[in-house]
């Protein structure tokens, strides 16, 4: 057990090495051979993306392996998370539930249900996305495992009936049976565990996995947030006008996407990114990719973005991750109130 937890770590803080010897020493990592012989069965003939876009990131097919039979506690029973730790808030037909990022960075799939809707409850750590998916195409309920590669730096899923591969920022389909498809995403927000629990005293907090070698409540990327740049894993341009590595709101509404700087929200107050749609600041929580302990990071904020309709105001689908990020899979989208680097 502690073999194999000593292995995930180096896997983790290293991978860039793996990455930079595959770029110098091979082609491999785009050659559908040897992903067959890693144990896909992945129809490499159909693909929306340049297979050269894609790298190993070190661990193999299910190296980090998704969490498929989850389990909850009531959040006023949890004693083993810090008041400011970061958590994924997701409410749906009348049930709360939160999702730990300490947890999520071992594992960054957890495939569960709530009601009568099967969710994926993703986190990529390297781009600091959360996103929730509806897990289900065309009736078929689909569930996801880490491919352990990597496209812009970002998590690529599969999904275990079909084995297609499928971009985690953005829910779409990119090699296989269902390229050009997407996933439905589900409005959630990342905040920190005492807002969480103060809103739901009882609402269900995803446990800790009994029986893993993991060592949860330390970050296995420390020191992430503070670096200039990403991981070599990303070989894309990075934007002007912001640090690369500065935290971005990405809302989307529908086909629309949106940018804001993080920043930008908590010195501005709410922010008017269209008619009708707006962000606004949600109070403080702790970075899990700063210092080695997750509750001890420094503090980087929460916000919540919505779109005003009849009656009301409706949650959007937004997700906070960094200027590289959101620049390389929405180039022409202008992140508004940037500064210099």
């Amino acid at each position: 057990m502690q073999i194999q937890h000593i292995w995930m770590l180096l896997l983790a803080i290293s991978g860039f090495l793996v990455f930079s010897l595959l770029t110098l020493l091979s082609p491999a990592h785009a050659n559908p051979d040897h992903w067959r012989q890693a144990g896909f069965s992945t129809d490499f003939s159909i693909h929306s993306v340049d297979l050269g876009t894609i790298f190993s990131g070190g661990p193999p097919k299910d190296g980090i392996p998704s969490i498929d039979a989850p389990r909850f506690q009531p959040a006023d029973e949890i004693d083993w998370l810090q008041n400011n730790e970061p958590v994924i808030f997701l409410e749906l037909d009348g049930t709360a539930k939160a999702y730990p990022l300490q947890i999520l960075i071992w594992h960054e799939i957890v495939n569960d249900r709530i009601g009568d809707t099967p969710v994926s409850v993703t986190y990529c750590p390297l781009c600091n996305s959360s996103v929730v998916f509806d897990r289900r195409i065309d009736g078929t309920v689909l569930d996801f495992g880490t491919t352990g590669l990597l496209r812009n730096s970002d998590l690529v899923m599969y999904d275990r009936q079909t084995e297609t591969w499928w971009q985690q920022f953005t829910g779409d389909g990119i090699v296989g049976t269902h390229t050009g498809r997407e996933l439905k995403m589900i409005p959630s927000r990342v905040t920190a565990f005492e807002a969480f629990r103060k809103e739901h005293p009882a609402g269900a907090v995803l446990a800790r996995p009994t029986f893993s070698p993991r060592s949860y409540g330390t970050n296995p990327y420390a020191g992430y947030d503070s670096r200039s740049a990403p991981y070599p894993f990303f070989q894309g341009d990075l934007p002007d006008g912001i640090n690369p590595m500065a935290r971005v709101v990405v809302v989307r509404d529908d086909d629309d996407v949106f940018a804001v700087a993080l920043e930008h929200v908590r010195t501005n107050g709410p922010v008017t990114l269209s008619t009708g749609i707006d962000v606004r600041w949600a109070g403080e929580q702790a970075s899990v990719l700063d210092q080695r302990e997750t509750g001890r990071g420094r503090a980087i904020g929460s916000v919540e973005a919505f779109k005003t309709v009849a009656g009301g105001q409706a949650p959007l689908v937004h997700d906070v991750t960094f200027a590289f990020v959101a620049h390389a899979f929405h180039p022409d989208v202008a992140i508004l109130g940037i500064t210099s680097p």
